[in-house]
């Protein structure tokens, strides 16, 4: 079993993705360990108690730094032996979990990489632009703790009328919340491979 840790910061609505992927039993070999939050969100704490997952609170404001919160978070991960760290709308910087993990670490992103990438509000980005498609990406961290190696990705159709709230949910909805499971399941099942910056799916 690959035991896993989930980040979040928020309400918990990617984590919400793989609670139902584990409860309808779509991830094999996996077994959620822990959720992680950076604060604590009544909605995210609820989401975690209710698929009865130990949820531990780790508060930025208690670290005077994001390195020694980083440390923090690495040392709790390696306490209970994870073997894959899952970004579930996770706004902290990785810090020395990008190192210690390496090709370890899941995340998606709201856009089609390399499109946007590093952009503060990539969806707002993609509208202003006058993008007619956008979508998500689901990657591996890289050693710095941004976006390596892509998994997979999924795209959204841009329609008119849309606005930054109407789009980001639409990618959320239709995009991330099938990437992720789908990257985790492919995770646990060996299926995949780096290739220095490529990721190769095995059959």
């Amino acid at each position: 079993m690959i035991r896993t840790a989930v980040l979040v910061s928020g309400n918990g609505a990617r984590l919400q993705c793989v609670l139902d992927s584990m409860y309808f039993g779509e991830l094999p070999d996996f077994e959620l360990t822990a959720v992680i939050m950076t604060e604590a969100n009544p909605y995210a704490l609820r989401r975690a108690k209710n698929a009865n997952v130990p949820a531990y609170v780790v508060e930025t404001s208690d670290f005077p730094t994001k390195l020694s919160y980083s440390m923090a978070i690495a040392n709790k991960l390696r306490d209970m032996d994870i073997d894959l760290v899952v970004l579930a709308g996770y706004d902290m910087p990785l810090g020395v979990v990008a190192t210690q993990f390496k090709s370890r670490i899941i995340g998606v992103y709201p856009s089609l990489i390399p499109a946007f990438e590093g952009n503060e509000n990539p969806v707002r980005a993609a509208l202003e632009r006058g993008c007619k498609l956008t979508g998500a990406t689901a990657y591996f961290a890289n050693i710095d703790g941004g976006i390596g190696a892509i998994i997979a990705q999924h795209p959204v159709a841009v329609k008119q009328g849309d606005d930054v709230e109407s789009l980001s949910t639409r990618i959320m909805e239709e995009a991330e919340w099938k990437l992720l499971p789908k990257a985790i399941g492919l995770y646990c099942g060996g299926k995949l491979e780096i290739h220095g910056e490529r990721v190769v799916i095995k059959e």
